[in-house]
């Protein structure tokens, strides 16, 4: 265990850096703040290479536990005045993971539903959208050049979780990979689309979501197999993207959800 009292210590410094979003050139690691984030990690991925604590946040009941799956990493103990600073929560626990950024190799056919990401900018709305992939039950996630950096302190916290029970992969070339489709390319739109609650959302599709202000690119849009549109009130102009995502991710769940059970009901009938 160490003992870091001074804010000149570089590995503070360097932790400070990635809390502000703003890592070395060559420094491909994250840091994770707070309980849920880092119970996540364990979960998923197991002890990291580096658990910080704040000297206070020692005390809490939840700490001495992650403390001790954290034993086979290297330990450090902040001065309570450091762990304030590197906190990027208001009142936080003062608890971190320093961990390298997971870097999958991108599949070589696409056969499972994932998401699909075009240019989306807003660090809430890209966690947003990554909670409800996983939360959808949805494994793989591919962000375009222009998206937010889907490991920044905000999509983390927007996040919760989220990140580690899905492969992202990011600055994905969307055009070239739709050459890997196994499965349908599905998109929304205004344009020659059906409406989707009558559309038959049981097989697996890829789902593919666009920029807030622009949508989804034109050469993209071509290349969907299946255009959808969500019938709204004309009191707004259109969703916001995490909440037409919500709305496609779950009606396919919900279909198939349905499928599943009448399936079972049916051998139960025959059996």
């Amino acid at each position: 265990m160490r003992h870091i009292a001074s804010r000149d210590n570089p590995d503070y410094r360097a932790w400070l850096r990635l809390a502000q979003g703003r890592p070395g050139r060559h420094d491909a690691r994250v840091i994770l703040e707070g309980e849920h984030l880092c119970r996540a990690w364990l979960e998923h991925k197991g002890p990291p290479p580096v658990l910080v604590v704040g000297e206070s946040a020692l005390s809490l009941d939840w700490v001495g536990p992650i403390w001790q799956a954290c034993a086979r990493g290297r330990r450090v103990v902040l001065q309570n005045n450091l762990a304030a600073v590197l906190s990027q929560v208001e009142h936080g626990p003062a608890v971190f993971f320093i961990v390298e950024t997971p870097a999958p190799e991108p599949p070589a056919r696409i056969t499972a539903g994932c998401l699909w990401l075009d240019r989306v900018q807003d660090p809430g709305n890209l966690g947003t959208l990554l909670r409800t992939a996983a939360a959808a039950g949805l494994r793989q996630a591919f962000l375009s050049d222009g998206c937010a950096s889907a490991w920044s302190p905000k999509v983390l916290r927007s996040g919760q979780g989220a990140h580690f029970a899905l492969e992202i992969h990011e600055h994905a070339d969307l055009s070239a990979l739709a050459r890997r489709l196994d499965i349908p390319l599905a998109a929304t739109t205004l344009e020659k689309a059906e409406i989707l609650y009558v559309k038959d959302l049981r097989q697996p599709c890829v789902w593919l979501f666009g920029n807030e202000g622009q949508g989804v690119a034109d050469d993209l849009l071509e290349q969907a197999d299946w255009r959808v549109h969500i019938p709204q009130s004309a009191a707004v102009e259109s969703l916001n993207v995490a909440a037409a995502a919500a709305v496609c991710l779950f009606e396919q769940r919900r279909q198939q959800l349905v499928a599943a059970v009448r399936a079972r009901t049916a051998r139960r009938e025959q059996g």
